[in-house]
């Protein structure tokens, strides 16, 4: 079983950075395809970025791309999101995801394991 913990959530100010990281146990990372997701209040769960197992592959949602970065360490079986230029519209908390697949995935439905998430709130 895969445990996920996600940290590095908090409050910036409009056109600010954060890094959040997803820390992972109980499975072998190098063979997980992962994602970061975000829900913001009243709205539905909606994909931000996603990295194949390998780092070799990345998507991003339109609306994150320019300004987010996802990365991973299978050294350290951490997988990051850079988040740059940040939007008071980016508030919302911040799910990490992972599934096992060599190929990274926009649709939730296709992971299998999940974080409890951290909030990030921008302000303007």
């Amino acid at each position: 079983q895969v445990q996920l913990v996600e940290s590095g959530g908090g409050l910036a100010q409009a056109g600010g950075s954060l890094r959040l990281s997803c820390a992972a146990s109980g499975g072998t990372f190098s063979s997980l395809s992962m994602g970061w997701f975000r829900q913001a209040p009243g709205k539905e769960r909606e994909f931000v970025a996603a990295i194949s197992r390998s780092g070799a592959s990345m998507y991003y949602a339109d609306s994150v791309k320019g300004r987010f970065t996802i990365s991973r360490d299978n050294a350290k079986n951490t997988v990051y999101l850079q988040m740059n230029s940040l939007k008071p519209e980016d508030t919302a908390v911040y799910y990490c995801a992972a599934r096992s697949s060599a190929y990274a995935s926009v649709y939730i439905s296709s992971y299998d394991y999940w974080g409890q998430g951290t909030q990030v709130t921008v302000s303007s």
